[in-house]
């Protein structure tokens, strides 16, 4: 119905929208079903503190002094970052193979010309098993496109 869609997909996910649902889909994969989220020990992470995002990603955060939240969650070909700003919910779709992960006090990802940055913090101690499954994954996409060695 949609095709690949290809550019930056933030979304305002405060109400439900089918066609949202279905970009998502066609966009990052179905999401898990309950019994295979279960195997893997969940699929979401916990909520954790939003320190720095891009500045094309400026106007989805609070402005006032408030704390930013977002938690992530996985999908079969990709992940949703889903922020809380006041009582709107925005969704950041970004497929493996646009994902970057950076390590430096905390942790930031990045894709599609946009970042986000989670302060390193108690919810983010809590969400390190998940984070590694994440880049687990992560890895085994990678490696069902690596180029053959010669």
């Amino acid at each position: 119905m949609f095709g690949i869609y290809t550019s930056p997909m933030v979304l305002d996910t405060t109400y439900y929208n089918k066609e949202h649902k279905q970009l998502f889909d066609n966009f990052v994969g179905k999401p898990y079903t309950f019994f295979e989220a279960f195997k893997r020990r969940g699929v979401g992470s916990k909520r954790m503190i939003v320190d720095k995002v891009s500045p094309n990603l400026n106007s989805i955060l609070n402005t006032v002094s408030d704390l930013n939240y977002a938690n992530i969650e996985m999908r079969k070909e990709g992940i949703l970052i889903h922020i809380t700003k006041g009582q709107r919910n925005f969704t950041w779709a970004i497929p493996f193979y646009h994902l970057v992960f950076y390590k430096i006090d905390g942790m930031s990802i990045h894709a599609q010309g946009r970042f986000i940055h989670f302060k390193k913090s108690k919810s983010f101690d809590e969400n390190k098993k998940f984070l590694k499954a994440l880049i687990d994954e992560k890895i085994q996409f990678d490696e069902r496109y690596k180029l053959p060695v010669s």
